[in-house]
């Protein structure tokens, strides 16, 4: 079998400049949620809790970690990913679509500091129950459900002789549809709520379905950015360009049942919360064929050389996470930190695996090619500070403390309690660091080069 090429090519001219926009719009969403993360460390953190003079603030900070780091980031780089997929140029329609997501999102970042409060902690996304907040949350999603239209428009038919970049572009295109089908399960959520229900619970059942339907959206991404880093770090992954579009779909295939589960089970009812928990654990194996195969081709590859050497550092640390948090996943067993360790290993894994993609990119984009001794050590530091954190998150779980606490309201008095949260904390300052790294290896990639 011939070697097959998956590279991601960038796009001229507007595509290019799409793609940038957005680029810079996750990069910044990162760096206000590094801010507020620190205040999420420290306030869990024996010892340094207590230095901390305004606790109360967690729950507030909480949200708008979360929502930067996790809706704004992640949908941000998937909107620069659908723009590498468009092949017709809409420039007015890009511009639309950034300017509704940027100005939502900077109306998040600031909305706490508006007078925006009353938190409420739902699963998927937590909000600040406030006008303000959710205006500024309203136009971010408007602006990314405009860009995936767009995508979803622009996209090419099948074609008899397939590349590898051609099973990549699909791929991206097929996450552009299930992020979709998240936005319409919230609405049909939405529809379904009977009248009566508010505060936390509302938001709840509002965004329980759509929150587990866009993990597969995350999950496609994901397998499209291991095997560009795989073949950019000279691996050799043997999947031929339609097996892998195969690969890609078969992702896809457990959204199929969603509107089965809505039919089937009351928003508010203990089934409908059960059949999409059962969906995201079972369904997330469909991404096994893709994964194994990047291993494999990781198993047999030559050691990688120049910019393969810190592209392939993050593939390393984007599966390595990615396991964890989902054989976590099998192991929760009640409502403590266990839930966080799972989620932040898969999510996490993700987050290395775009940033990976984003080195990748830079050079691409016409930045300045990463300092390669940094950029190398970055997603080990980011990724052995988040497994030390997941480790003390899951092994703290095991003594019952609960999750979405802080201070003395998480009751960690034993040995065993305080050396987890200890570990747990030393991991969170150590990813935060791995963080930074990140940001600044890319502003000074963006700074140095011309970025034409």
């Amino acid at each position: 079998m011939r070697p097959t090429n998956y590279r991601l090519p960038v796009p001229a001219d507007a595509g290019r400049m799409a793609v940038r926009n957005w680029l810079v719009l996750g990069l910044l969403s990162l760096v206000a949620a590094g801010l507020f993360s620190l205040l999420l460390v420290l306030a869990r953190t024996p010892v340094l809790q207590s230095w901390i003079p305004f606790v109360d603030f967690f729950h507030v900070a909480l949200v708008v970690h979360v929502n930067l780091s996790v809706l704004v980031w992640l949908l941000a780089i998937s909107a620069a990913m659908w723009s590498l997929a468009n092949q017709t140029s809409r420039r007015s329609w890009d511009r639309f679509s950034f300017v509704l997501a940027g100005v939502g999102t900077v109306i998040i970042v600031i909305a706490p500091f508006a007078g925006a409060g009353n938190p409420q902690m739902s699963n998927y996304l937590p909000v600040l129950d406030h006008p303000l907040y959710f205006a500024g949350l309203g136009l971010f999603i408007a602006g990314i459900a405009s860009h995936l239209l767009r995508t979803m428009l622009g996209a090419r038919r099948v074609q008899n002789q397939l590349t590898g970049s051609d099973a990549l572009h699909y791929g991206v295109v097929f996450s552009a549809a299930v992020v979709a089908a998240a936005v319409l399960s919230v609405w049909a959520s939405a529809a379904d709520i009977t009248d009566g229900v508010s505060g936390q619970v509302y938001f709840e059942f509002l965004f329980w379905g759509g929150g587990h339907v866009i993990q597969f959206a995350f999950t496609l991404l994901m397998m499209v950015c291991w095997l560009v880093l795989a073949e950019a770090s000279g691996c050799r992954i043997d999947l031929t360009p339609r097996l892998a579009l195969v690969f890609l779909l078969f992702l896809c295939l457990p959204i199929i049942t969603v509107p089965f589960l809505y039919l089937g089970h009351d928003v508010a009812s203990p089934g409908h919360r059960l059949a999409f928990t059962e969906l995201m654990k079972y369904g997330g194996l469909s991404c096994l064929p893709v994964g194994l195969a990047v291993v494999a081709g990781l198993w047999s590859a030559p050691a990688s050389e120049g910019e393969g050497r810190y592209l392939r550092a993050a593939l390393h640390s984007s599966i390595a996470l990615f396991a964890v948090g989902g054989l976590l996943g099998f192991l929760i067993a009640g409502l403590d930190i266990v839930i966080p360790a799972h989620y932040h290993g898969a999510t996490v894994g993700v987050t290395v695996a775009f940033m990976g993609l984003t080195y990748y990119l830079l050079p691409r984009l016409g930045f300045e090619k990463p300092a390669a001794r940094a950029t190398f050590w970055q997603p080990y530091i980011y990724g052995g500070g988040q497994l030390m954190h997941i480790a003390g998150l899951a092994w703290t779980g095991g003594y019952g403390v609960q999750r979405k606490t802080a201070g003395a309201a998480q009751a960690v008095d034993r040995f065993g309690e305080v050396a987890g949260m200890g570990l747990m904390g030393f991991g969170g300052l150590v990813s935060v660091l791995g963080g930074l790294m990140f940001l600044v290896i890319c502003y000074r990639s963006m700074r140095r080069g011309r970025g034409n």
